[in-house]
This record gives C-alpha cells, sequence and structure tokens, in this order.
C-alpha cells in the first residue's frame, strides 16, 4: 500500500511507538467506536465501565513502556500528536483518585487503573503479539462493546478485522509511480529520469499532500532537530529504575574540548554522530516529544545522519532537507510494506536495521548518490543488523536501545559512503535482504522478540 511521508515520520512521544503511542491510538479509537454505537452488543443497556487487556509484548514490557499509563492518557481524550505530559499527568492524578473517566460524548465511566488494565502474560493474540482487548460493560455488568486492537510498530494501529483483511494496495490509478519493492522502484527511476526522492514527491503530490508537503517535512525536521538540542542539554539520571545516567551532553562537550584543543582525531566523527543518535533516544527514553523514524525505539538514527550532513559534510545544504528524508520515507515504506518495523514482530533488525537503511539512503542522496547506489546504501546498512534481537533490559528502551542507535547512525554513514565508491551493482539485492529480515523475524524465537524474556535483558542486574 502507499505510505505517506508522514505515516512514517510520526510526531510523538516516548519511549515506545509500538508500547506507548500504539495503545494511547487504540484508546482513542475505542471511544470512538463508543460514541457511534457500532459494536454495541444487542441488549446491552448504558455503557457504565471500561476494561482493557494487555497481551504479548504489550504485557511483558509494558511497565518499562508505560503502556498502561499510555492507554489511561489515551481514555482521558490525550493523543500522540499534541501531548502535554504536564496536563496529562494532573488529569491522571483527578481521574485515578475518582476512579472514573469523564468522556465527552459518553458520560462517566467507572476506570480504576490499578484494576482495570490487566496485564496477561500468557500466549499472545494468534494474529500479532502486541494485542489489546477493551471491554465496556453496563451497570449489570453486561458486556456494552468489545474491540480488539493490535499496534503494529511505528504508531500504526489495526483492529483484528484490519489486520485479516487489509485494505487493497495502491494502484497505478492512484500514484504514478506504485513501487512496491526496490527493483520496480529502480526500474521507474530509470524510466523516469528521476530521483527517487522525485518519485515520492509525485506520489505525494497525487495523495493531496503537495500544499503541505515541504512544510510539513521541514516540521518535521524541527522536532528531530529539537528532539538533539534537548537531549544535548539535559543530564541526570534516566527514568525507570535502571539508574541510566544521560551521556550525550557530557559526550558533546568532551568532544568540543577536543576539538578546542586541536586533539581531534579522525575517527572522533563517529563519536559526534553517535552523540546525536544518543540524545534523541534519552528524550525519547524519558517520554519527551520525538518524531518515529520509523519507531521510537529507533527515532535517533536518520535525525544523527542528517545532523551529520548538515553540520559536518562541507558544502551541505539545508535546501537537501526535503530530499533526504522523502528518500528515507520511500525506504522505510518498502520495509513496512514487505517485511516489519516492530521490535515486537521481528527484533531490532527492524527497528534500528530498518532506520540505519532508511538513513544511509537518504544521506546518499543528498551527496549525490544515483538510485542504484541510494538502493546499495540502504542494502549495506539493512544487511549488517539482520539477526538483531530485541532484549531491553527490564522493559525499557534504554539498554541497548539508546547506544544501538548511535551504533545504528554511524553504519548509515558508513554505508552511504560504501556506496558512493561503488557504481549500484552488488550482489546482494535490497529485496533479498528485506525478505531476510522478514523470514528472520518470522523464525526467531519469541524471547528474543521484545519480551525481555532473552539476551541482554535476563543476562544484567534489573536493579
Amino acid at each position: 500500500m502507499f505510505l505517506s511521508v508522514f505515516d512514517i515520520f510520526k510526531i510523538g512521544i516516548g519511549p515506545s511507538s509500538s508500547h506507548t503511542m500504539g495503545p494511547m491510538i487504540a484508546a482513542a479509537r475505542f471511544l470512538d467506536l463508543l460514541r457511534s454505537g457500532a459494536a454495541l452488543v444487542p441488549g446491552a443497556g448504558t455503557a457504565s465501565q471500561i476494561t482493557c487487556t494487555l497481551h504479548g509484548s504489550l504485557a511483558f514490557t509494558g511497565k518499562g513502556h508505560a503502556t498502561d499509563k499510555a492507554v489511561f492518557y489515551g481514555l482521558l481524550g490525550f493523543v500522540p500528536e499534541t501531548f502535554d505530559l504536564d496536563l496529562a499527568t494532573r488529569a491522571e492524578s483527578a481521574a485515578a483518585q475518582r476512579k472514573q473517566l469523564e468522556v465527552e460524548g459518553i458520560g462517566t465511566l467507572d476506570f480504576d487503573p490499578d484494576v482495570s488494565i490487566t496485564f496477561d502474560y500468557g500466549p499472545s493474540l494468534p494474529q500479532h503479539t502486541n494485542g489489546l482487548v477493551f471491554r465496556a460493560f453496563d451497570d449489570g455488568g453486561n458486556l456494552h462493546a468489545e474491540e480488539t486492537y493490535f499496534s503494529i510498530g511505528g504508531g500504526f494501529v489495526v483492529t483484528a478485522k484490519e489486520l485479516e483483511n487489509p485494505p487493497p494496495q495502491t494502484t497505478a490509478a492512484d500514484v504514478p509511480y506504485p513501487f512496491h519493492s526496490a527493483e520496480e522502484m529502480l526500474a521507474m527511476a530509470k524510466g523516469s529520469g528521476l530521483t527517487i526522492a522525485g518519485m515520492k514527491r509525485s506520489n505525494e503530490i497525487a495523495q493531496g499532500h503537495g500544499q503541505k508537503l515541504d512544510k510539513g517535512v521541514l516540521q518535521i525536521w524541527k522536532v528531530m532537530a529539537g528532539s538533539i538540542d534537548a537531549g544535548l542539554q539535559a543530564d541526570g539520571v534516566l527514568p525507570g529504575g535502571l539508574q541510566l545516567r544521560r551521556r550525550a551532553k557530557a559526550l558533546q562537550e568532551s568532544l568540543r574540548i577536543d576539538h578546542g584543543m586541536n586533539l581531534a582525531a579522525p575517527h572522533t566523527i563517529n563519536d559526534w554522530i553517535a552523540s546525536y543518535a544518543i540524545a534523541v533516544n534519552e528524550v525519547n527514553a524519558a517520554g519527551g516529544q520525538i518524531v518515529t523514524a520509523p519507531t521510537n525505539g529507533a527515532s535517533g538514527v536518520v535525525p544523527a545522519t542528517l545532523r551529520y550532513y548538515l553540520d559536518h559534510v562541507p558544502n551541505a545544504s539545508q535546501d537537501r532537507i526535503v530530499d533526504f528524508l522523502l528518500t528515507a520515507a520511500a525506504i522505510g515504506g518498502l520495509l513496512k510494506a514487505n517485511a516489519s518495523i516492530s521490535g515486537a514482530e521481528v527484533g531490532c533488525q527492524g527497528e534500528v536495521g530498518s532506520a540505519a537503511a532508511m538513513a544511509a539512503a537518504g544521506l546518499c542522496a543528498v551527496l549525490g548518490g544515483s538510485p542504484e547506489q541510494v538502493e546499495n546504501a540502504a542494502e549495506i546498512a539493512l544487511e549488517h543488523h539482520l539477526g538483531m534481537t530485541c532484549d531491553p533490559i527490564k522493559g525499557l528502551v534504554q539498554a541497548p536501545c539508546i547506544e544501538r542507535n548511535g551504533l545504528g547512525a554511524i553504519k548509515a554513514v558508513s554505508a552511504a559512503s560504501l556506496a558512493l565508491r561503488g557504481d549500484g551493482t552488488h550482489l546482494v539485492s535490497l529485496d533479498a535482504c528485506i525478505e531476510t529480515m522478514r523470514q528472520t523475524g518470522r523464525d526467531m524465537n519469541e524471547k528474543y522478540k521484545e519480551t525481555s524474556l532473552g539476551g541482554l535483558a535476563v543476562n544484567v542486574p534489573n536493579c
């Protein structure tokens, strides 16, 4: 299907697109369903109580990812795009004390966050590991309405019915360049003489995004850049109990001191790149505003790579920001459509691996790479993340996630550089790499897919 640049890059909050943003969106969708009356159980009375059950990865790492709070916030009417933590915290405290929600268009609903949200640690729902079930009951305890949602990564939420019967894919009548694979993308680029960003722009315009495209993409970059700056200015300990100290500010200060003393070795450019990514992911881990790129857990890779281009590449141009992000979004669309960007579904290869592929493609494009070189850059970056597990310690998007973003950005820059040294021909295609990621994720043991039941999560003390 067609995925807009605004689907791949969403402005939201930390710490997780699938475990925080998705459940918040699902809660809001359930309230809309109640207002519509579409799911009303025949014979049921007026809704007076609401509950939510978390399944699979949402249960196992839900506390660490603030999934329960996200559900509560969503039921209180908050959405990721405009989320205000101070306002939400006050509303949460008042509702928790009353054990009731005042919902516009519905009325008063009983809801005690300590008992109305259940963590089901049994087997995942069969359709997807990130499942949550909302139910509303009448005064007599009779079921009023019920709906199952799945948070499938990157802030995307679908119902069980939508997951089983997805909408039809984009056809040639919908966009001028409907590529569903990298092979098709390269063929269309060759036939049209356009860059990947040029084709993506034409597709966005065909979908009605023309007037807001550049302004909207630059707003995405503004939030990305703001998260870098916020992370570089903050210090202290991240929340969650790991006692993990923020590193980005001290790392950048050290780099500036070394640079001022002319002691900077060439390889320290890697530390600059890592500092930008770490800054973003520390903001994400603290529940701050970030952009899914393509997920929260991998939100530092693309911004760090773009910041590297703008601040460290001679003759870099602000005018290329939109092309960078359009190219990255085109690759992100292929990754999501043909494999997955969800750590709970395919492990971290689908998150940081996908982000590195997107960032490498964007950088290669703005450095003058041909479509073939751009595809090669994305493939190199993704190939060397294949098999990476998702094993967050204590269920928190902190370790190994924050540092992993720094290395993902470094790999993205290296992949773009290697691709630019070649002519675009290479052994492993991006399509083959994406399919390998899909198969590897399918075969990966569940404990290595965002459950905190394997890997570093069980070999590092949770204190």
